[in-house]
């Protein structure tokens, strides 16, 4: 595709060079080495040894979240940051007139400018997952067996993917927002109800359809009612990326759906394997890719249907 290198490259090197890059980055490491020096300190208390590197990244401290919990909450804001004002700022300065008047195929424009923050989020996310687990092998002497680091590896590729989605999320923003302002706050009112209040809106409607609030409701619904909830939930990218990253980093996790005492009959305990861990968690690595597609998907097309209006 014409031009698409040049904007690749053009778009990262803007991204690396701005003061925006430098304070997520000191944002993401400052909430990892301190969740790391969380997980340590409670590292001595753990009865079990198996995969116990795996807790650097799991393992929560006295008031500090683990790894794993603050990449879930904080991640998205890296998307965010680096897609709220893809277009509409450019637009606003006059640039994007110049850059569509020149010799490249439009569609290069969008797919440059989401590859090089896809790249950019990869790059930080990689890097800090890497460096965590290199200070935890200096700091605690623990040394990751290959499973560990294989497991390591798919939770950062999961990470990558879900941050990539709001990185989407927000450039469709900024292509249908003619203010920067306007796609930020209505990038982070997205992100702040699937955080929070997606959990009380499916607890609301599992309740109403099947209401569990006297002994007989209990003993009836239960099982709907959970089921229900825990559907509406998994609409939300931010479940399904805890649920999957959740199973994938703690190997005792052997059902991702609710387990019936029939299920429990004849089950032996223990650990599941890389790979069994892996069919549990399939289709939430599909829901999530189909999610940024089709976020990325919209930003292609309003993109490419927008009057762009030449001097």
């Amino acid at each position: 595709m014409t031009g698409l290198s040049a904007l690749f490259h053009k778009e990262f090197a803007d991204h690396l060079k701005s003061k925006r890059f430098l304070i997520l980055l000191l944002l993401i490491g400052g909430t990892s080495f301190a969740s790391l020096y969380g997980a340590a300190s409670v590292l001595g208390e753990a009865s079990d040894s198996s995969f116990l590197f795996l807790s650097l990244y799991t393992a929560s401290g006295n008031s500090i979240p683990s790894f794993m919990s603050f990449i879930a909450l904080l991640g998205p804001i890296i998307g965010l940051a680096l897609g709220f004002d893809a277009v509409n700022s450019e637009r606003a300065s006059g640039t994007l007139n110049r850059l569509v008047s020149q010799p490249i195929y439009r569609d290069s424009i969008i797919i440059g400018k989401f590859l090089a923050g896809a790249a950019v989020i990869a790059s930080i996310i990689y890097t800090m997952g890497i460096a965590l687990g290199a200070v935890g092998v200096l700091c605690t002497g623990i040394k990751p067996t290959g499973e560990e680091v294989w497991r390591i590896l798919i939770f950062l590729t999961f990470t990558v993917i879900y941050v990539a989605f709001w990185l989407a999320l927000a450039i469709l923003f900024s292509i249908v927002c003619r203010h920067a302002a306007t796609s930020a706050l209505a990038s982070i009112a997205l992100w702040i109800f699937f955080a929070i209040f997606m959990s009380l809106v499916s607890g609301i409607i599992a309740n109403a359809v099947y209401p569990v609030n006297d002994s007989y409701g209990a003993l009836v619904n239960s099982y709907n009612n959970y089921t229900l909830e825990l559907g509406l939930n998994r609409i939300s990218p931010y479940y399904l990326y805890s649920e999957a990253v959740s199973t994938i980093m703690n190997p005792t996790v052997r059902s991702v759906n609710i387990v019936t005492m029939d299920q429990l009959v004849g089950a032996v305990s223990g650990y599941l394997s890389l790979g069994q861990s892996l069919l549990l968690v399939w289709p939430h690595l599909t829901g999530l890719a189909a999610l940024m597609l089709i976020a990325f998907g919209g930003s292609y097309i309003g993109f490419m249907r927008q009057e762009i209006r030449t001097n």
